[in-house]
């Protein structure tokens, strides 16, 4: 698992324990016979844990995965060293916030350590442009420009690459190069007799992108 990965995962299961501990609040907001402290203490938890993903989704918006990570576990290391890990405020509440963000961040840190270093799906190079000459070329810009077929006949051997353009011309041995070398292609589900579409391939159209 990539360390995008790693980070969706946790940040999805963060996201969906706070919504949940939320939902069972306000559930038990309209029924006087559940008692809150529980249900207050879970949303506090919950929010406390999803907080540091939260954040560590828009730091990577903006400065993608390793850098983004790397200022949201600096933050959270920095949270906790400056307040200690117990609750200081005369405000029991305010405590219980305190030390579940303290708790939170712990998990964060845990969660993702070593991430920094995890390696991502590294790229495939795009593949080299063949050297192409200026004929070739253009037999291939006489393909991409106009509508050409293979065309063969009963009456004699082989066949001929005929174009939509009057004027423009694609010659047989010219064009038999193009598809062996894999620049351009046919379409054989037709008859000679009938003609069979000539295409650029991906390769070949890359060549003239060049």
């Amino acid at each position: 698992m990539t360390a995008t990965e790693t980070i969706a995962m946790y940040t999805a299961r963060a996201l969906s324990k706070a919504a949940t501990a939320r939902e069972r609040l306000t559930e038990g907001l309209a029924n006087r016979s559940v008692h809150l402290t529980t249900l207050m203490e879970a949303v506090l938890i919950g929010e406390a844990e999803a907080a540091p993903w939260e954040k560590l989704a828009k730091r990577i918006e903006r400065h993608g995965v390793r850098e983004g990570l790397a200022q949201q576990r600096e933050e959270a290391l920095a949270i906790l060293l400056q307040y200690g890990g117990l609750g200081a405020s005369t405000s029991l509440v305010v405590n219980a916030a305190r030390n579940a963000e303290h708790d939170g961040l712990r998990r964060f840190l845990a969660h993702t350590e070593g991430l920094e270093a995890q390696g991502e799906p590294t790229p495939e190079p795009a593949p080299a442009t063949p050297e192409a000459t200026e004929l070739e070329k253009c037999g291939l810009r006489v393909i991409r420009d106009t509508f050409v077929d293979r065309v063969g006949y009963k009456s004699r051997d082989g066949w001929r690459y005929a174009t939509s353009v009057q004027g423009i011309r694609l010659d047989t041995s010219l064009g038999d190069l193009l598809i062996g070398r894999g620049w351009a292609e046919v379409d054989e589900g037709k008859p000679l007799a009938q003609g069979q579409r000539v295409t650029l391939t991906a390769i070949g159209r890359h060549i003239l992108a060049d």
